[in-house]
């Protein structure tokens, strides 16, 4: 066999081994990354720490010579100190929930607080920076009672709503021993709403039977495609009232000095309305309450995030850079109004 066959030959085997060895490599990376894809990873981070860094950013900038030594000077005495009062200090854990129709943060929020009642002091406390329009009960009521197991458990919960907390989103801040809100946070709408549009008139204007199939006098009360009764829309009216009945009673166990009579009709406050209604305790932002625990507490922010998959996070990053240049370029393509 002659030789430059027999040199092809030994180069075409290192070439497959190495092939070979990427792949394996490339497997077993991607069988990791799937393996790891969807777990949470729970994150904590000081906002003591993070406040005091960003004050110490500052002064670096604007103090010079003996005063900048001397600020130096005081800040290593303060981290000395609060060090060794740590293991004394209250804490105060800050848990975030924006919800979405289906409260879907529900379970992530629940698995915070289990994380939590395991450890937490008398001392210690709770804060949840809540944002909510509301949703469905049943979403809503499981997401309510998730903060529920802190006040079973006698652990001091404070809510705090910058922005909305209506209908479910009330639901949940109404469990709270505290309750703050922005000035203009939208507070309320503790009432039930269904909405159902029908179209069987338009099925019988074109000769189209749409049948609905019951066992149970009350299985279906109204429908999409079926005619519509007086006594099934009449049952379905009852089932609302009922719904926002178990409303009112969770808000007023919650929230005993509250006239709920007057506020449970549905309606909507701004957080300074809501304060003269009891609907809420103070008027502060998270912010505001946050800076005040700071000075005597350690306050950590906590959360649970799923670890997803390589691509998306690039795809969801990728996304957000889009979303942030269409808002920069939003202005200069509005047109100028004539009339």
């Amino acid at each position: 066999m002659p030789e430059f066959i027999l040199d092809y030959l030994g180069f075409l085997l290192k070439v497959l081994t190495l092939v070979l060895a990427v792949l394996v490599v490339l497997g077993v990376a991607a069988a990791i990354r799937r393996s790891r894809a969807g777990q949470e990873q729970l994150e904590i981070s000081s906002l003591n720490d993070r406040l005091q860094g960003y004050q110490e950013e500052l002064k670096e900038n604007w103090l010079e010579g003996k005063a900048l030594k001397q600020e130096r000077k005081r800040t290593k005495q303060e981290k000395k100190q609060r060090k060794e009062d740590l293991a004394e200090r209250p804490r105060v854990f800050v848990l975030d929930f924006k919800g979405d129709l289906s409260a879907s943060r529900a379970g992530a929020l629940g698995r915070e607080i289990s994380c939590l009642l395991g450890l937490l002091r008398s001392q210690d406390e709770v804060v949840v920076r809540l944002e909510s329009a509301g949703g469905f009960v049943h979403s809503y009521g499981y997401a309510a009672a998730q903060l529920q197991r802190l006040r079973d458990q006698e652990i001091r919960l404070t809510v705090c709503v910058d922005k909305v907390a209506a209908s479910g989103g009330y639901m949940m801040a109404s469990t709270a021993n505290q309750l703050l809100a922005a000035p203009f946070a939208v507070i309320g709408s503790i009432g039930v709403v269904a909405e159902m549009p029908n179209v069987h008139r338009l099925l019988k204007k074109h000769d189209v039977d749409y049948e609905v199939l019951t066992a149970g006098e009350y299985k279906r009360t109204l429908t999409l495609m079926g005619e519509n009764t007086e006594e099934g829309r009449q049952k379905f009216v009852d089932d609302l009232e009922a719904t926002h009945q178990l409303f009112k009673s969770y808000v007023q166990r919650n929230r005993t000095h509250l006239d709920i009579d007057r506020v449970a009709r549905g309606e909507i406050w701004y957080g300074e309305q809501a304060f003269s209604l009891n609907l809420v305790d103070q008027l502060m932002t998270s912010d505001d309450y946050l800076l005040k625990r700071m000075a005597d507490a350690e306050v950590f922010s906590l959360q649970l995030k799923r670890m997803s998959p390589l691509v998306e996070r690039v795809t969801a990053q990728a996304a957000r850079v889009f979303e942030q240049r269409i808002q920069s370029w939003w202005p200069r393509l509005q047109l100028p109004f004539k009339r």
